[in-house]
């Protein structure tokens, strides 16, 4: 994949994860940064960090459970040690951290 493509491809996503974070339900909030920096804050003061990686042209994770980095397979971002969805992921990230369910839906 070309720098371009993968640019846009992590600009897109990063912008439908924002609208995610603003349609679901949960005590938290976000704040979306230039250079491709999405935090998740949660009302105990734990973070979720979402950024873009383009010299490994990946997006990276970092949540209290670890760090992870999630690579285009063609259709979807998986995680580069468990294959797992990018947004499913963070579902579960930010359930975790919040204490609540919380759906972050592509």
């Amino acid at each position: 994949m070309t720098e371009t493509e993968y640019t846009r491809l992590a600009d897109e996503t990063l912008r439908k994860l924002e609208q995610a974070i603003e349609h679901a339900d949960g005590d938290f909030d976000y704040e979306f940064s230039e250079g491709g920096i999405l935090e998740i804050e949660f009302a105990d003061g734990s973070v979720i960090v979402v950024n873009k990686q383009s010299a490994a042209q990946e997006i990276w994770v970092a949540a209290k459970s670890g760090g992870f980095h999630f690579r285009w397979d063609g259709s979807v971002w998986r995680d580069t040690r468990d294959n797992d969805e990018l947004f499913a992921a963070l579902s579960r990230f930010a359930s975790a951290q919040s204490g609540a369910s919380v759906a972050l839906n592509r």
